[in-house]
């Protein structure tokens, strides 16, 4: 069971960035891919970012040049550093790990 607790939410003026950090816990052997997501209001949940053991990444179109997604093995850890933050942008973000989910962090960009 792995458990993974986000942070780094909070509330930025568009163009500001800002840089979501997820912790991984509990009983595993290793991790595998690291991904992000995040649900808008009245939105589905949308995939942003995922990262490899071997920190290969892929990204979604809405965020491809804005965001970056990276990990510290040793620690179980992983980043997104968002730059550039719109109105649009405004969500929960959700950090995963297979078939676990933290509980999210909310992001608000005003304009």
């Amino acid at each position: 069971q792995v458990q993974l607790v986000e942070s780094g939410g909070g509330s930025v003026q568009a163009g500001g960035s800002l840089r979501l950090s997820c912790a991984a816990s509990g009983s595993f052997f290793i991790i595998n891919n690291m991904a992000w997501y995040r649900q808008g209001p009245g939105k589905q949940r949308e995939f942003l970012a995922v990262i490899s053991r071997g920190y290969a990444t892929t990204y979604a179109d809405s965020v491809k040049g804005r965001f970056t997604i990276s990990r510290v093995n040793a620690n179980n850890t992983v980043y997104l550093q968002m730059n550039d933050l719109k109105p649009e942008d405004t969500a929960v973000y959700y950090c995963n790990e297979e078939s676990n989910w933290g509980q999210g962090t909310q992001v608000t960009v005003s304009s």
